[in-house]
């Protein structure tokens, strides 16, 4: 497995994140389906955040994710960051942290962002802000009991590890589409969430600045 220093992972973060936020896409869920895609040109995108949280364990960085409730409209039971639309007036950055207070009882205090990620556009038009940042330890959770069934951590040194991104593929109208996914234990971490941790790897360590 590939061990990850928080120090240099922080000094990565330096070179490698965007300082502002994006004002387009670089990345989406039709990345690798150039001949299956899902989302049609010159879509009208709604702004979104998530929080890409680097919990520093004395253990070693961690990732914090949310397991979706399984009664939701749309991703219902999928593994995501906290996040959401963005309100009107919102940065995206101000959003990342009101969405991870509300989905996760998680205070702006303890977080410290670092950068952003390559904007990601998803099949259901949402534009995503992935902002990366630093939670110190001392915070508290709550899952939001209508949106999370529940909160966990993933060592940062597994999902930085190339050796554990697998590519899958699936049918769709006849075409076969592929995807990014992360196997951790009983979980499945896929979709939107793969892709944003797959720019992550690519941003910080396969080609870092």
């Amino acid at each position: 497995m590939v061990e990850i220093a928080l120090a240099d992972f922080r000094a990565r973060a330096a070179r490698c994140l965007l300082p502002q936020p994006p004002e387009g896409w670089n990345r989406s869920d039709d990345d690798m389906n150039d001949r299956a895609r899902m989302i049609p040109n010159g879509v009208i995108t709604k702004p979104a955040s998530v929080l890409i949280g680097i919990v520093n364990r004395a253990a070693g960085p961690t990732v914090l994710l949310t397991q979706r409730t399984a009664h939701l409209s749309s991703h219902a039971g999928q593994i995501a960051f906290p996040g959401g639309r963005r309100d009107e007036g919102e940065t995206a950055l101000q959003a990342a942290l009101r969405e991870a207070d509300e989905e996760t009882g998680l205070k702006p205090e303890f977080v410290t962002p670092l950068g952003y990620l390559d904007g990601y556009l998803t099949v259901t038009h949402y534009l995503v802000t992935p902002v990366v940042a630093l939670v110190r330890e001392g915070f508290s959770l709550q899952a939001h009991a209508h949106e999370v069934d529940e909160i966990f951590e993933v060592p940062l040194n597994f999902l930085m590890d190339p050796a554990n991104c697998q590519t899958h593929s699936r049918e769709w109208k006849g075409m076969v589409r592929h995807y990014y996914v992360f196997p951790h234990g009983e979980r499945y971490i896929w979709g939107a969430t793969a892709g944003m941790i797959r720019n992550l790897y690519d941003r910080l360590y396969q080609n870092p600045a």
